[in-house]
């Protein structure tokens, strides 16, 4: 037999290191645990009283506020899923590894942004021109896919030596001033078809026509707010999910005879569905919790309206500006609790749900020979 090596004093002190680094990241996570618990036994535990109460009606309350929760997220997700997706595929998929390796991080870092100074400047800035120039945000809401768009077909019939010149993997700097000439194109038409077709007042001609009242702060303006803060975490996670499909499947596909376009769609696409998934979930998760973007953009009134020219009030929101006069025992405190506890619920649960779609697709691609 060989005698067991003796181990020297570093070695040692190197073991130990290793220990209690160890104990550290373990009571961590499971104070981590605790903490979340703890948190969802106390709101559980605030809002049993309302049981007490016997004011079935009070709960109507809540309506208004889960409506507005809902509108908001909802506008939010409708600007930042296309936009967010689409720059994920396009960087993951066909733009340089050079130009990739500044832009990725570029853009993950508006995620850093704070929540208020976003708030802020659109409840300052956006707001006010939104308000002033509705045609023209209009427009440019409706032109600038379709510019896009437009861009890739021009690139398509463009010959040869031209698309040379212009690579599909730098589009995203040569795309910079198309965009830029049809956002003045836009602008400098937006008056011009407001008059001809709009009756020269867009704002009147919704009130006259289809009953739309134009707020200053509304849901449309909490879209595209909103959706710009929440567009750094979709577009990572769904650009990791989709570089780390197997290169082989997407090799295999075209050299099948499948196109480009083809092998993205029904196979890149398809295998990252559950990393895309989970990132647009998560995206949802941010939207629905978010409070300073949505109480500093959107009016802050509580209305029952689909219009996207009208305002909401949020849980969070509502939770922020009444919860600290609040008293405590009444009934408009265990409200707020109960408002905190159902976007405790869903906010864990959208997460937790990510997470297991997540830990699936690394599944399949250590199955596949992915590198995840």
């Amino acid at each position: 037999m060989i005698p067991p090596r003796l181990t020297s004093p570093r070695q040692s002190l190197r073991l130990l290191q290793d220990r209690v680094a160890t104990g550290l990241i373990t009571a961590g996570g499971v104070g981590v645990l605790l903490a979340i618990l703890a948190i969802g036994i106390f709101l559980v535990w605030e809002t049993l009283p309302l049981l007490a109460i016997g004011d079935t009606l009070a709960l109507a309350k809540l309506s208004p506020l889960a409506w507005g929760t809902l509108k908001a997220a909802l506008a939010a997700l409708l600007f930042a899923i296309p936009v967010a997706l689409g720059a994920a595929i396009y960087s993951a998929l066909f733009m340089s590894a050079r130009l990739r390796a500044r832009i990725k991080p570029a853009l993950e870092m508006m995620e850093a942004i704070p929540g208020v100074v976003v708030g802020f400047i659109a409840g300052l800035i956006l707001a006010p021109w939104v308000e002033r120039h509705l045609a023209s945000a209009l427009v440019l809401i409706i032109w600038l896919p379709i510019s896009a768009g437009l861009a890739g077909l021009l690139w398509q019939l463009a010959k040869t030596r031209l698309r040379r010149r212009l690579p599909l993997s730098w589009a995203g700097l040569w795309l910079v001033p198309w965009l830029a000439l049809m956002v003045a194109i836009a602008l400098w038409l937006a008056p011009w078809i407001e008059q001809l077709w709009l009756g020269g007042d867009l704002r009147q001609l919704l009130d006259q026509r289809f009953g739309m009242d134009y707020a200053t702060r509304n849901a449309l303006i909490v879209g595209l707010a909103m959706g710009f803060a929440v567009i750094p975490s979709i577009y990572s996670l769904a650009e990791d999910a989709l570089v780390d499909v197997p290169s082989s499947l997407i090799e295999g596909a075209q050299a099948l005879g499948a196109s480009r376009w083809q092998a993205l769609w029904k196979v890149a696409l398809v295998a990252a569905g559950p990393g895309i998934f989970s990132a647009v979930m998560i995206g949802a998760g941010r939207a629905v919790g978010e409070t300073m973007i949505v109480l500093m953009a959107s009016g802050n009134t509580a209305l029952f309206s689909a219009s996207p020219f009208e305002g909401m009030r949020s849980m969070a929101a509502a939770i922020a500006i009444e919860l600290p006069e609040a008293s405590p025992g009444g009934l408009t405190y265990h409200l707020l609790i109960l408002a905190a506890l159902v976007l405790f619920l869903f906010t864990f649960l959208v997460n937790t749900l990510a997470e297991l779609v997540r830990q699936r697709l690394r599944r399949r691609y250590r199955q596949m020979g992915g590198t995840s």
